[in-house]
């Protein structure tokens, strides 16, 4: 079997693209990938027609290890999170034609699965006004639905230092949501980088009381010495990752001990497999994961793979609960999140099917946001 051809799907949703990519074969299996580009769709597509031409026709679907070696280091230059997006999407399609190939869900390929379930927490649903009142009742939505974990930033404008106003505000927010779903719930708090340590610091201690499973990306992806700083300083719980886009830069993570999670994008990080290797690493380093996930069906199925053959497995990001539901219908098959917890598939393959057609009427509208703007209503991104 080899490779004929890549092409790629542009779905649009009012606040990012979502990117599919088909990957075909000369004996009629296609199989599909997913990642999101935030401002950079026309570069990962750009990038995937040279890839395509240069490493990824005429190759055999099951040589994914070679493969990935050819699109990672046959340029020379370094990979970054355009290159690693494009390698996930392909790669992923590749496991997904490997199942279907062989009649089997991608996790029996990978090992076989660990888990016989696979816990979610909800994103997505707190685009309502920032006051207490509004996010006690979408809180309260979120734990109707079933699920027993909620991510959430409630932070306003402000980068590096809030205003004493805008802080205890924010803690106002994180205590209405506690009071909503109660002390069983698991609280995911998310920063988005934007903070200096020192404030960081203040504002865990603040959180302290609310007992928050994590603290999410409490300062910039770019400097870990920052984070060893605030993991030091508060005894919560620290998640960091998504903006890591090759796994060898996790060594300084691992070592520096400043995160006990790590959330590491398949969609951006090469792939399912890559993302395997890591979390073997993270194994011996008693770090857990939890892969980050802002895509739509394919991309979720892809970590459900993942997540069902990983021993450290922690717990599954996902959106489309709450937050662009529609773009469920662009590959059908995903297993609903049925008391927190979504079923492992069991369809060969990734399990899911691309409505190409479904893509087609649903064309990007140029989306973009700046996440720390003020005007800035999407409140569920990331």
């Amino acid at each position: 079997m080899k490779i004929t051809d890549v092409t790629t799907h542009v779905l649009g949703t009012p606040w990012r693209d979502l990117t599919f990519v088909q990957v075909h074969t000369d004996e009629g299996l296609t199989g599909v990938g997913e990642t999101r580009m935030l401002g950079h769709t026309q570069a990962l597509i750009g990038y995937l027609a040279e890839a395509t031409r240069n490493h990824v026709v005429g190759s055999d679907p099951f040589a994914i290890e070679s493969l990935v070696q050819r699109m990672k280091y046959g340029d020379y230059g370094r990979a970054g999170e355009i290159v690693m997006s494009g390698i996930a999407c392909v790669e992923m399609a590749c496991w997904d034609i490997m199942g279907k190939a062989l009649g089997q869900p991608v996790y029996r390929l990978l090992g076989g699965a660990v888990h016989d379930r696979v816990k979610a927490y909800a994103n997505g649903w707190y685009t309502v006004e920032r006051s207490p009142e509004e996010f006690h009742a979408a809180a309260l939505r979120v734990v109707e639905r079933g699920y027993r974990a909620l991510k959430f930033d409630p932070f306003g404008e402000g980068r590096f230092e809030l205003e004493h106003d805008e802080r205890m505000r924010s803690v106002a927010l994180v205590e209405a949501v506690r009071d909503a779903v109660g002390p069983e719930v698991e609280l995911l708090v998310e920063m988005h980088g934007r903070f200096a340590p020192h404030e960081a610091i203040r504002v865990a201690g603040l959180l302290e009381e609310f007992h928050p499973a994590w603290l999410e990306e409490p300062v910039p992806p770019e400097n870990l010495k920052a984070l060893a700083k605030v993991a030091e300083h508060t005894p919560l719980p620290i998640a960091t990752g998504e903006r890591i886009h090759d796994r060898m830069e996790f060594r300084e993570l691992f070592e520096s001990q400043a995160a006990g999670i790590i959330q590491p994008d398949v969609g951006h990080i090469g792939g399912i497999l890559e993302t395997r290797k890591l979390a073997a690493t993270a194994e011996t380093h008693y770090v857990l994961i939890a892969p980050h996930n802002v895509g739509g069906p394919v991309l979720t199925a892809a970590s459900l793979h993942l997540a069902a053959c990983t021993p450290n497995f922690k717990i599954q990001e996902h959106f489309n609960d709450f937050a662009d539901q529609d773009v469920l219908q662009a590959a059908p098959g995903l297993p609903p999140v049925v008391d927190g917890y979504f079923s492992l598939p069991t369809a060969p393959g990734l399990g899911v099917v691309l409505d190409v057609d479904f893509v087609a009427e649903r064309p990007s509208s140029g989306a973009h946001f700046d996440l720390f703007a003020h005007d800035w209503q999407f409140r569920g991104t990331k």
